[in-house]
């Protein structure tokens, strides 16, 4: 377990310096616009195109590991939703987001960084197929229950609201294009595939140390007592029904399986909180899941990691 404490003890302490620098700074959260534009438009899609491009197209075919690790995530989806509809009063826009909450992990700022660091290279690539399909399925679910749920809007509108969010989104392009250069064979060299990868090694430190800062500028006031749910549904619940879902759907690569367990035991987006933003509904609550399981992820993470490395947590929950 020390190994995996100092393995991962950095990226968490980069969150960690980033909301101490956000309580010591008297900044607005405006200041890290330039940041996050970096992170999310420059650092990340170019560290999941380099991850990608170099990948053999074979693996990057894997149906049976994408439907089961996205149907896994859907079902978190539900089973948050259900509980938080019934508990609201049948209020679809705030089960929503709660079940966001339960379901939306932080795949884009921690996932790729943690994996490859804790997996090795060989993580990248199920981390961005995770990270495309679980990101489709969440843009695809938002707008939609949000329209059942409050001021319908033509399928039209909301279609191609989906859809922008979808292809625009620089991630996705990102790993349309790493898959489209691995598909012809294309791969930067010299300068270029430096450059690349400088930009790629930079991703994970801005996109934590951004975290961090955010963290600290949305202070917990209060506990909500949905809390007691989605924490327990998102650290605990969707790490075991991917693995069960791997488990029925595969075998599947360890190293594969190891990513997916990591990425769904990450805590909740940062993005739960924006698209509670944008419909203005439960945005409070969802800053404070955001900061509650980012802490507790602390623990969750490296108790799950050590499982895998030693053994304790198989990657194939029905063979023995």
């Amino acid at each position: 377990m020390i190994e995996i404490i100092g393995l991962i003890s950095p990226f968490f302490g980069l969150i960690a310096l980033g909301f101490v620098a956000g309580r010591i700074a008297p900044h607005p959260v405006s200041g890290l616009a330039w940041l996050n534009v970096f992170v999310i438009y420059i650092a990340l899609p170019a560290l999941f195109f380099q991850l990608l491009s170099k990948t053999p197209v074979e693996k990057l075919a894997s149906v049976g590991f994408i439907v089961a690790t996205t149907l896994a995530t859907f079902v978190i989806f539900a089973i948050g939703f259900a509980i938080a509809y019934v508990r609201s009063g049948r209020d679809i826009p705030a089960a929503t987001i709660q079940g966001l909450g339960g379901a939306y992990g932080n795949i884009g700022y921690m996932g790729p960084g943690i994996a490859v660091a804790a997996l090795g290279p060989a993580a990248g690539v199920p981390v961005a197929l995770i990270f495309c399909f679980d990101n489709t399925l969440h843009f695809i679910m938002a707008p939609l229950m949000m329209a059942i749920g409050g001021e319908r809007q033509p399928f039209a509108a909301m279609a191609r609201q989906v859809f922008l969010k979808v292809f625009t989104h620089p991630f996705i392009i990102a790993t349309i294009v790493g898959v489209g250069a691995a598909i012809l064979g294309i791969h930067p060299q010299g300068p270029l595939d430096q450059f690349l990868q400088l930009l790629a090694n930079a991703a994970a430190p801005c996109a934590l140390f951004a975290m961090g800062v955010t963290l600290a500028l949305r202070p917990l006031k209060r506990v909500p007592p949905e809390l007691f749910t989605i924490v327990p549904i998102k650290l605990v619940l969707h790490p075991l029904v991917v693995w069960l879902a791997l488990g029925l759907a595969g075998p599947f690569d360890p190293i594969w399986v190891s990513s997916a367990l990591l990425l769904a035991s990450l805590p909740t987006a940062t993005n739960v909180f924006v698209i509670a933003q944008q419909y203005d509904v439960w945005v409070e609550r969802a800053s404070t899941v955001v900061l509650v399981t980012t802490v507790i992820s602390v623990a969750t993470v490296t108790l799950l990691l050590t499982g895998l490395a030693t053994g304790l947590v198989p990657t194939h929950p029905f063979l023995h």
